[in-house]
C-alpha cells in the first residue's frame, strides 16, 4: 500500500570556476586588461550568487505547496506511504461537510434505503468521515474522479451490499454532472432486488458503472440429478457463476460475498454443496467458502489482465442485529467506540487469506472494522416498512459512500 506522504529529493549543484586561461603579463596593458577582466567577473558572480540562494529558497518553500495543490485536483496523496498507514484503522469523526449528496435527488438510490425520506428524523448519522490513525483520505474531488474514469468500465459483482455500493457511487458521481439526464441505465430497467444486471452509463464521460448480482460468486444449480429429496439446489464450488465471462474486461472489478453464506440461505431452503458430480451434504460453510474463493481466485489469475483491470474484493459488513430477537436492531445514536466482537468475520479473515495466496496484484477493502462501528447506520424501521426492520442494510447517504471514497482513493493514487 502507498501512503500520503511523498518524499521529495533535490539535487543540489555547485557552482564553481573553472582555471583561468595563462597569459603573459610583461607589459602593463595586458596586465591591466586581466585586471579588469576578473572583475566584471567577481561583479556577476556577486550578483547571481544572492539570486541562486533565493531560487533554492523558493524551490523548498513552493514546492510542497505545488504538490499539494496538484494533489487536491483528484490525485491522493497515497503513493509512497500506504505501507505505513492502514486506511482501515482509525474513527469516525462528525464532519459537518457531509452528506456528499441528497438520496431523493438521486435516481438510483433505491427508496428502501433513503432512510431521511422514509422518515428517520435525526440527520446526524449522515455526517460521520472515517479518519484513519495516520494519514487522511483525500477528500471527494467529484470532477477530478469523473475525469479519471472517463472511457473506463466500472464493475461490481456480489450480493446487495454489493448493489447498494454501486448506488452510492453513482450518487457521488452525479453530483459532479450538469446535465443529468446524462446519466441513465441503459436497458431502462428499474433497480430491483432479484435483477442479476444493472449499468448506468456516464454518457458526457463515456463510461459505465455496472452491478451483477451473484451471491455466491459460484455457479447455482436447481435440481441436480439423482441427489437425495433433501436437495434443491447445489452450489458448484470449483465452477465459477455463469455470468462470470461478462466480468471480463472490466477496468475496475469489485467483488463481495459473505452474506448468502447462511443456513437461512442454504440448507434451510435445500440448498447444499457440489464438488465435480459430487453432493457434499456434511461440508461445513466456512470450508465451502473457502473452496468458493479458491475457485474465484483461479478464475482471477487465468482470465483477468490485471495490467489493465484493477481487481478489488470488499470484506464481509457486520449487520447489528438485537441479541434478544432477529427481529430487533441493535442500533445506536451515534457510532460505537467498541465493536463488540463484529470486527471479527470469518468470512473476512478467509478473503484475507485466499488474497494473499494470489500470484496477482488485489486490493482488498478492509471495511469489517469501520463498519462495526456504526451500529447507528443501518436502514432499520427506515426502510418503508417499519414491520420488517433492516438491520443489514445500510442508509443512503451512508457508510457504503465511505467504502466508495477509500475505493476511489486507491484509483486515484494510480493517476
Amino acid at each position: 500500500m502507498s501512503t500520503f506522504n511523498r518524499s521529495k529529493s533535490i539535487n543540489q549543484r555547485t557552482l564553481g570556476v573553472g582555471t583561468p586561461r595563462t597569459a603573459s603579463f610583461g607589459s602593463p596593458r595586458v596586465k591591466l586588461t586581466s585586471v579588469s577582466h576578473w572583475f566584471r567577473w567577481l561583479v556577476v558572480i556577486g550578483a547571481l550568487f544572492p539570486f541562486s540562494i533565493a531560487i533554492a529558497g523558493g524551490y523548498f518553500y513552493l514546492l510542497p505547496s505545488l504538490t499539494q495543490a496538484f494533489q487536491g485536483f483528484g490525485t491522493s496523496k497515497l503513493n509512497d506511504s500506504m505501507e505505513e498507514c492502514n486506511l482501515f484503522e482509525g474513527n469516525w469523526v462528525f464532519d459537518e461537510s457531509y452528506p456528499l449528496y441528497n438520496a431523493s435527488e438521486c435516481p438510483f438510490a433505491e427508496q428502501g434505503f433513503n432512510c431521511l425520506g422514509n422518515g428517520r428524523r435525526d440527520e446526524d448519522y449522515l455526517r460521520w468521515r472515517w479518519k484513519p490513525k495516520r494519514c487522511d483520505i483525500p477528500r471527494f474531488n467529484v470532477h477530478g474522479i469523473l475525469e479519471r474514469l472517463r472511457n473506463k468500465r466500472v464493475v461490481f459483482v456480489g450480493d446487495s451490499m454489493s448493489r447498494t455500493q454501486w448506488e452510492s457511487l453513482i450518487c457521488l458521481l452525479m453530483t459532479g454532472v450538469e446535465d443529468k439526464n446524462s446519466v441513465y441505465e441503459i436497458n431502462n430497467h428499474n433497480i430491483t432486488k432479484r435483477i442479476r444486471f444493472l449499468s448506468v452509463r456516464f454518457n458526457s464521460f463515456n463510461f459505465t458503472v455496472e452491478f451483477f448480482r451473484s451471491v455466491f460468486l459460484v455457479q447455482h444449480v436447481w435440481m441436480p440429478r439423482h441427489v437425495p429429496r433433501r436437495v434443491r439446489s447445489t452450489l458448484k464450488l470449483d465452477k465459477m457463476d455463469d455470468i462470470s465471462n461478462q466480468w471480463v474486461n472490466s477496468d475496475i472489478l469489485i467483488f463481495n460475498t459473505g452474506h448468502w453464506w447462511v443456513p437461512q440461505k442454504l440448507f434451510e431452503t435445500g440448498c447444499y454443496f457440489q464438488v465435480a458430480n459430487t453432493v457434499r451434504l456434511g461440508m461445513s460453510i466456512p470450508v465451502a467458502f473457502r473452496m468458493a474463493l479458491d475457485t474465484w481466485a483461479s478464475w482471477v489469475e487465468k482470465t483477468i489482465d490485471t495490467n489493465r483491470t484493477h481487481v478489488f474484493f470488499r470484506t464481509y459488513e457486520p449487520s447489528h442485529w438485537s441479541e434478544q430477537s432477529h427481529r430487533l436492531c441493535n442500533m445506536s445514536d451515534i457510532p460505537i467506540s467498541e465493536a463488540g466482537g463484529k470486527d471479527i468475520s470469518v468470512f473476512s479473515d478467509t478473503i484475507l487469506e485466499a488474497v494473499n495466496n494470489l500470484t496477482v496484484p488485489i486490493t482488498v477493502l478492509h471495511i469489517t472494522s469501520m463498519s462495526a462501528l456504526r451500529s447507528d447506520a443501518h436502514v432499520g424501521k427506515w426502510n418503508g416498512n417499519p414491520s420488517v426492520p433492516d438491520c443489514s442494510h445500510w442508509c443512503l447517504p451512508g457508510v457504503p459512500d465511505m467504502w466508495n471514497e477509500i475505493l476511489l482513493s486507491y484509483l486515484l493514487s494510480q493517476s
